[in-house]
Order: C-alpha cells, then structure tokens, then sequence
C-alpha cells in the first residue's frame, strides 16, 4: 500500500535531536499509517446535485430558497451513473454535477501546507475554497494534487477553522478529449475515486521516482531513487533525506542518507543507489514485497515527513516471436481484463468490492491483467503487487482518431502521469499507449501517418519516463511496428470465422511482429442461457480469419458470424473458451494471451444485447456472479494440487429437454486426473483428463435422463481428498410451440422481498425451453423492483434465458402488483403482499 506519512518535530540540540528523531520514526512504523492526523481520507460529509449551479456561490451560500437545486447526502466515492447506465429507457447521464463538504482544517505543522488528492475524477473537474477557485483538472483516471493553502488560510481569517470544498465535474461529450464516446465503455463522471485532505511541511520531498532491478539469475538487485525538495515558497536552508529499505517482516535492512542545501537559485536534487545480494524475487506464484521509506526533515523547523510504500524484484523478456520469461523462466501469461464498472455503483467501487474481484481473478488462475482502457485507481495496482498479477496499463487514447493540439496535450499528460504515478509498482510489465486506434469517427479526416507519428512520440515519451518497461497496443495494424508489444485482433469463433482458427491465425500474427501477446478474445454469452445444441445455425460461418472489423459487434449486417447469429449461450461460450485454452498449451512460442473481459461491464453501443447496455462477454456478471465459464478457466490454470476443482456444467440450467430416451452430454470441468459421475444413484463410471480431448478435457458422459427430476454428482479424489459437485435438473421430453403467452410465480419469498419469475408458455402450457422474447418488468404499489442493475436477474428489461426471467422486488412492507410484458404477448401480472 502506498502512504504518506507525516511526523511533525521541533528542533532541539543535535543529540537530543538525533535520539527524538528516530524514536519517532519507530513509533510512526507502528502507527496504523491509514489513521494518520495528517492525511484524512474524505469518504463521508458529501452532498451531490446533478447538473449545473448559477456557479459557487450557489454551493455555499447559507439561505434556502425554492429555487436553488435540491442536494441529496452522498459518500465517496460516488459516480452520477451509478444505475442510469443500465437504464433501458434513458441515455446515461453525461454533464455538469457538483459536490459540496465543510472542512475543519487543522494542520500540525508550522506554516505548513495543505493539499487535495483527488485519486480521479471524471472527467473535468474544478475545486473552490469557498468562493475561490484553487484548481482545475482534465481526465477521467489520473491523480492530481491541488494546493489549497492560500486560499484556505485567507478564507480562515474569516471564518473558525472551517472552509467549504466544492467539486464540479463534468462528463459531458468532447472531441477534444480522451477516451472517445465511440468507446465500447461509459466515460462516467463524478468523484468515483478517493479524496485526500493532506497536510505537510513547508519543505519536504517530493514524491520519489523508483526503480527497482535485478539481473536474470536473480543474484544483484539494483535500487535507484530520485527525488526533490517541493520547496514552493524557495526557502533556504538544509533537507536532511533518509531512504529505508525494509523486508517483508518489517525489518530494516538498508539506509542511506543525503542533505540537501536549499537556495532561491537551487531546484535540489538527490541520487539514492543501494544494491541488495540475492534479494527475494517477486513473482505471481510468490509475490515478494519489500517495504521502503523515504523521510525528508526540514532542519530549519525540526518536521518530517515520510513516503512509504512497497516495491519487488522482477526480471521479464518477450523473447523474439517466441514467449515470455520472467525470473529467468518460462511464464505463460494467462489474463484476463478490468473495467472500473461493477453494478449499482458503477465507476465508484469500494476498496473492499475491488479486493474481492481481484482476489476472484487470482481464484480463476489469473497471473496477468489489462487494465482497459485507462489508468486504474492505485488501490488496483496495489492488489496486483500483493497478489501477484502481471500488468499492462494503458492511456485512454481510444478510438475515434486523433484530435488536435488540446487532444495530444492531454494523451501526454496521461501518459506521463500513468508512468510517473505507477513506476513503482512490481507488477506492471507494460505501458498500453492505445486501443483501435484504427477506428475512425470523431475527426472529418483520418490521418494514418499523423496517428503513427503521435504513437512514435509516445513510444519514446514512455521509454524516456520508464527505460524499465515495454510499450504496447492493441488492434492498429499500420503502428504494430512502431511499439514494443503488438496486439492484434483475433476474435475466432465469434466476430470472425471458427474457434478451431485460433491457433493457425495465431501463429501468422505472431510472424508479423517481433513481440506478439494476444489480448482481448472470447464471447458474449447471457447468463442462465444455456444450448442443447449450441452450433446449431452456424454452419454458413466461414472459416480461415479471426479478426473484427469495422460494424462486426453491430447485430445486422455484414457475412455471417457468431455475435449476430449465434445464440449468445454459455454452452457455446464454454466451448470457445475451452479450445483456447487447450490450445494455448500445445503453443510454445506464445508469450500468453488476456481473455476478454473478467466481468460484464456497461456500454452505451450496445443497446440491443439481452441484458441491454451490457457487454456480456465478462466470466462474471456485472455484480460478480460466476457464470459456468468461469471453471472452464480453473479447469485448465489452477494446480490440483492445491486448488482441485470439479465442476458439472449447468448449475444455473434447471431444466433440459429432449425426446424420451435421448441420450445427452453431461460435461465434468475439472483439473482432477479422474472423475467419476453418478445419475440418480448410478455410477456411470470414471473418465481421465486429457487436456487435447475435446471438450471438457474428456471428462464428459453421455447419458439418458428419466423424465422429470434427475440428480447428478460428480466425484474425485486428490491427494487423499475428495472433491465432489451436484445437481438437481429436470427433463422435459414434452415439446413445445411457439410462445403465445406468460405466466407469472413467487420463486422466493423474505420478509423484506419477493423474487419472481416469468415462464413464455405456448398456445397449449408447455414451457418454450428456448424462447429468447424480451420481456419487461413494471410495478404498481409500494414496493421497489430492484432493477437496472445490469444482469440477468437485475434488469427491467431483459431477454428470457430457456423460456424464463427472474426479478426481486422490495416489498416495502406494503401491496404491490407486478406486470411483465412482451412484444405480441399478453401482459402477465402477480400481486405480492
């Protein structure tokens, strides 16, 4: 975790002064540093009003009148599109918002400074001292620090000890700035990370720059650390700069120090260099961090103040079209991709919600992440170091084209912020310098040449800010050799051709380049919906490309493909995902490859998808529910070992179909060496896996269900342990038409709420098992439908999953009458007391 941590002193005689010194470095690595009385995290205290004031004063002013706008209490963070990004009736909000909160001011030092963190904000953001402008910011996602200390200690004289912060920020569309709102992802707005009140000395250090190395075998490493005195006010004197290495028991094991003599004409700097033998290396397997401080003492008043944080040592090389090694071996990068999106909340995730995705993305076997499409809050890169996943960061120049000198001012700012800001994390291996960038639309003209002009000045910008690390791309053929890293777009068997093309089309890319990492494949697929027979329909998909191309994510138009004629279930998707990955290791020269993404996410180009306004695509939900594709990846990255897994396909697939005595596949995702499955009481035997037997890694049955209930168990035994899973489903063998009507009951029932489903039946009752209609949910009374969500089972509009849809209402302790719809059916409804 990074800090900063402040311990004020006063001068005494230079023994006292010496012993003081470090009794209170002792006692401040003992503190909780989140506690910490000079820096105040300001989650609570907030009010929030969407759209525009008259301007500050409005926010501050004391009387109530009718019409000023209406503030509501909010805590941070918080984003304006926590609900209406999901909304199928609205577009997501994009303007003005502003936020207002008291601060008591109460700095411990000595005509010290005061500072806001604003660890990011969408998208252009402006910040009052009462009614004085102290800074403003453009970019949705890197830090910025605002010194408030002027206007702060003018408004004091004038009030006692407390001052009003007030926050605008606007998200409103602007060509002239990055990302592009042709982005496959909602550019939200708001305070949607953390705000910092930080109070530091009148001299201190700045923010260190840190580079940590080792050599191949891992016997040197190698720290070298550069900062300078953040002296505003040019004051004279000494800055006495100590640097502390500590291990992970919190031991010190290095210290160096350096004064620094400080003059009007003098921007002072300092070189730290220290060498460790042998130090612990860092790795996702075992991840070893160490603790650094860097204390900087102002000698003419006697105050401290310290950064800490963590860093590791690491060794990687893409080796020439060959793969990836880290620590002087073989890794294959086995990844996945991040959005700042999680449902009801959207941008504005909590430190705890974001541990615990990060900590699921290990759980699947993840060791390599992308962070799409834009620098990530650093608590993110934090958990990567702790957990141990690689990562490629990137700046949000996406789509759209290339804007003009506004536009490039800040891809450079966000650049150098990105790099300047997140050098120090051992976890990331790659600065992504864009995203389809060959995706015209924002700019009358699209200038291939000026689009790799400016990539060739950002390769070299990063390369001067980080000669540590490599550049990278993804999907911009005409700038492949440009980066360090090359991307290409490879979607077999969804937006083009067949999943069996994954690896022929993967190795002529691979050819085309000196470093080939594939990121960004996979499939939509709408949870809950689940395929007998999931090819069906495809056969006119033709065979030999893999890339997307402009319109393919469109549902109409264009050659026949998947995303527009497939049926978007999961049974298809676990088969796509399967082939990779069974693939990917029959291809040693792959570096590795990210799928795409961990988690459904909001989009606004996407209005038409079963859950509308959702990019389906993620292994999870939007609220973190595993769909079945999720153990596909356990099946194949995690060691049995220590993690074994068995899993049977179709735990959200209540009832399946067919004529009486058909036989059906039953498929076993495990990492086990055998498995044995029993139907209704019955062994059926055991399989062994064989990663090359498609599909399930040949733990699959054929078997004949009875008609109506049937119970499947699966078992293995690992290490003397025993590793089993079960279902219940139900076979209906009575067929069915088509869909001529709904009908509506009580699934679960709280004393707090009620669950419902729809069923589409046909003209004679029978459930149709695969109606795919849209149906909406409505409600009158006192209750809530807990909607927009952005799921399956959280959504007002949605698509049936197997002839069925679910949503939870709140009853509100009242009567509420529920009514479902759909285009040429008659109107369902369902009264809940």
């Amino acid at each position: 975790m990074i800090h900063s941590h402040f311990v004020p002193r006063f001068a005494l005689k230079s023994l006292l002064a010496s012993l003081l010194f470090f009794c209170l470095i002792s006692l401040s690595q003992a503190e909780s540093l989140s506690d910490s009385e000079s820096s105040q995290r300001l989650d609570a205290g907030w009010e929030y009003t969407k759209g525009d004031i008259g301007g500050v004063w409005e926010a501050i002013r004391i009387e109530n009148s009718s019409n000023l706008p209406a503030w509501e209490e909010v805590s941070l963070p918080h984003c304006f599109n926590g609900t209406d990004s999901v909304n199928p009736y609205v577009a997501y909000y994009q303007g003005p918002g502003w936020y207002r909160r008291n601060l008591e001011i109460d700095n411990p030092f000595k005509d010290g400074r005061i500072q806001l963190r604003f660890d990011g904000a969408g998208q252009k953001t402006d910040v009052y001292i009462n009614h004085t402008k102290v800074g403003s910011h453009v970019g949705g996602y890197d830090e910025f620090t605002i010194d408030i200390t002027e206007a702060v200690n003018n408004e004091l004289q004038k009030s006692q000890g407390t001052v009003t912060l007030s926050v605008r920020c606007d998200n409103s569309r602007d060509l002239e700035m990055i990302p592009s709102d042709l982005s496959d992802f909602n550019v939200y707005g708001g305070l949607y990370r953390p705000v910092h009140l930080i109070y530091l000395p009148s001299v201190s250090a700045t923010w260190p720059t840190i580079t940590a190395e080792v050599d191949e075998k891992g016997e040197k490493g190698t720290i070298t650390i550069e900062a300078m005195a953040d002296n505003p006010k040019l004051l004279q004197g000494n800055l006495r700069i100590e640097w502390r290495l500590l291990d992970s028991a919190g031991k010190q094991i290095f210290s160096d120090e350096q004064s620094l003599k400080l003059s009007k004409q003098t921007n002072a700097e300092v070189k730290l260099v220290s060498t460790l033998p042998n130090p612990q290396l860092w790795s996702p397997s075992h991840p070893n961090l160490y603790s650094w401080q860097l204390v900087s003492t102002w000698e003419a008043s006697g105050e401290s103040f310290i950064h800490s944080g963590n860093l590791g040592f690491r060794h990687f090389e893409f080796k020439k079209k060959g793969p990836f090694f880290l620590n002087g071996e073989r890794l294959l990068l086995r990844g996945t991709h991040r959005h700042e999106d999680h449902a009801g909340v959207a941008a504005a995730q909590s430190d705890d919600l974001l541990r615990k995705e990060l900590t699921l993305m290990k759980s699947m076997g993840v060791n390599f992440i992308r962070l799409g499409h834009y620098q990530q809050y650093r608590r993110v890169l934090e958990l990567c170091d702790e957990l141990g996943l690689l990562v490629w960061e990137e700046i949000p120049w996406c789509r759209g084209g290339l804007g003009g000198k506004t536009y490039k001012s800040q891809a450079r700012r966000m650049l150098t912020h990105m790099i300047t800001q997140h050098r120090h994390h051992p976890s990331v291996i790659l600065w992504g310098l864009g995203n389809e960038n060959d995706w015209p639309g924002d700019f009358p003209e699209f200038d291939k040449e000026a689009i790799r002009g400016f990539m060739t000045e950002l390769h070299e910008l990063s390369h001067e800010l980080d000669p540590t690390r490599l550049t990278s791309i993804r999907r911009c053929a005409f700038c492949a050799d440009i980066v360090d890293v090359y991307s290409p777009s490879i979607w077999a068997g969804w937006y083009r051709g067949k999943y069996t093309d994954y690896k022929k089309v993967s190795r002529s890319e691979m050819l085309e380049v000196d470093h080939f990492l594939h990121v960004e494949w996979g499939a939509s697929h709408h949870a809950r919906r689940h395929s007998e027979n999931p090819d069906k329909g495809l056969g006119s998909i033709q065979s030999g490309s893999a890339d997307e191309r402009g319109g393919d994510y469109l549902m109409t138009g264009g050659d026949a493909r998947v995303s527009k004629d497939g049926d978007w279930t999961e049974t298809y998707a676990c088969n796509l995902i399967d082939w990779h990955l069974k693939e990917q290791e029959t291809m040693p020269w792959l570096t590795g490859t990210a799928y795409w993404p961990f988690k459904d996410f909001s989009t606004p180009i996407r209005p038409e998808n079963p859950v509308p306004y959702v990019n389906q695509k993620g292994v999870m939900e939007r609220d973190l529910t595993p769909k079945e594709s999720f153990y596909v990846f356990q099946s194949y990255w995690l060691d049995p070992e220590t993690n074994p897994v068995v899993h049977i396909y179709g735990h959200t697939w209540p009832i399946r179909w067919g004529e009486s005595g058909e036989s059906k596949m039953v498929k076993v995702y495990s990492n086990c060496n055998e498995v044995e499955l029993f139907l209704n009481g019955t062994s059926l035997g055991k399989r062994s896996r064989n990663s090359q037997n498609f599909p399930a890694a040949g733990l699959r049955w054929v078997v004949k269900f009875k008609e109506g209930d049937n119970h499947l168990r699966a078992v293995a035994v690992e290490n003397d342990d025993t590793i089993e899973d079960t279902i219940n489903l139900e076979y209906q063998t009575e067929a069915w038409g088509e869909a001529d009507q709904l009908t509506v009951e009580l699934l679960e029932e709280t004393d707090t709420t009620a669950t419902i489903q729809v069923y589409a039946l046909d003209a004679k009752g029978v459930r149709c098992l695969d109606a795919t209609n849209f149906v909406e949910f409505d409600l009158a009374g006192d209750g809530e439908l807990i909607a927009d969500l952005g799921t399956s089972t959280a959504a007002r509009k949605v698509q049936l999953t197997n002839g069925r849809a679910q949503i939870t209402l709140l009853k509100n302790n009242g009567h509420s009458v529920v009514s479902v719809k759909s285009k040429d059916l008659p109107t369902a409804f369902i009264t809940i007391d």
